[in-house]
């Protein structure tokens, strides 16, 4: 039963150094041990490390940016007015406003105009034409035997915003008071409303913010005599993009613009390897691409100068989308297209 575990006691005896050896007794060992480590040590420290294996110590150089890092500021003047209603849209709201004249209760006249007053003669003068309470849908009486035919046939001009216009200001216009209740009503001058055409539209000033005021317009600029795109340049120290088109604003269009950067994060970027030529000739830049975030912002008040202007800019339009697309190139279009607003 035994035989197994003596015969690896005496296996481990025969393999162990001789400081684990019996016969020595434990103060003799611990000294042989100690002895043996200090001459280790004192052998490792004397023994010297080849020259050639120290590394030599070398200053690291920054790496050169392959791009030149640029900021492009993308300025807008939002739409004024609200756009024009397509066919179907005008008679929709049209058949809305007559609906509603059928759903709702009767025009209670004397809780309004006391009887003989000059507004209760107004009131049964305007009646008798447009036979409802409404001003802007047109002859129509919802509580008549043709009140159901409330829609409206195809060529008609009722649902017209100019018509209408032209409705509510006929209204407007007379008074309704007279000698009786068939007198003549006098004609009183009435503030009309600005046209939503202006006279820059008629001109064809592109520089002017008043404009398809429906649209929304964009800034572009030209550098000299070459092509057209948004105020950009190169950023500046430490600076952000933020606070570089902050200063472009300034560079390009001068001190006169009241104008707002929309956050601290671009809405798009292009990458553009610069031209052979300016590669291979004697003042070289170090780049070889130019990589442009462009910016968001809004005018507010003022307009753009480019008089004294640092970018070297010499003339400026306010385009719409459409428009940019024909007075820029087809590469830019393709980088700049999806951040512009369709309106």
């Amino acid at each position: 039963m035994n035989a197994g575990p003596q015969g690896g006691r005496r296996i481990a005896l025969l393999l162990r150094p001789f400081t684990k050896d019996p016969s020595i007794c434990r103060s003799c060992r611990n000294a042989i041990t100690q002895r043996r480590n200090a001459s280790t040590a004192a052998a490792v420290a004397e023994t010297p490390t080849p020259a050639s294996q120290i590394p030599p110590t070398t200053q690291a150089s920054s790496p050169k940016p392959a791009y030149q890092i640029n900021a492009s500021v993308v300025l807008s003047r939002p739409p004024q007015i609200t756009r024009d209603l397509t066919t179907f849209e005008k008679a929709y709201f049209f058949y809305q406003r007559r609906l509603n004249e059928r759903l709702a209760l009767p025009f209670t006249r004397y809780f309004y105009f006391k009887k003989g007053t000059p507004a209760d003669l107004e009131w049964k003068r305007k009646i008798k034409q447009r036979q409802t309470a409404a001003r802007d849908i047109g002859a129509y009486n919802a509580y008549s035997k043709e009140g159901w035919n409330d829609e409206l046939l195809v060529g008609a001009g009722e649902s017209e915003p100019e018509k209408q216009v032209q409705a509510l200001l006929r209204d407007a216009e007379f008074s309704g008071v007279g000698s009786d209740e068939t007198g003549e009503a006098t004609k009183e001058s009435v503030e009309r409303p600005m046209p939503r055409i202006t006279e820059a539209d008629t001109a064809g000033d592109v520089k002017s913010l008043n404009r398809l005021l429906q649209r929304t317009l964009y800034l572009l600029v030209k550098v000299g005599e070459g092509t057209w795109g948004f105020p950009t340049a190169g950023l500046v120290g430490k600076e952000n993009l933020h606070q570089a088109a902050e200063r472009i604003l300034v560079q390009a269009g001068g001190v006169n613009m009241n104008t707002w950067v929309v956050g601290n994060v671009p809405i798009g970027h292009r990458n553009h390897r610069l031209p052979k030529a300016i590669l291979e000739s004697e003042n070289s830049p170090e780049q070889l691409e130019e990589k442009t975030f462009f910016m968001k912002a809004r005018i507010m008040a003022g307009q753009a100068n480019m008089t004294d202007n640092k970018l070297g800019l010499a003339d400026f339009k306010w385009l719409a989308k459409d428009e940019i697309e024909k007075t820029v190139t087809p590469g830019y279009w393709s980088a700049v297209r999806n951040m512009l607003a369709e309106l």
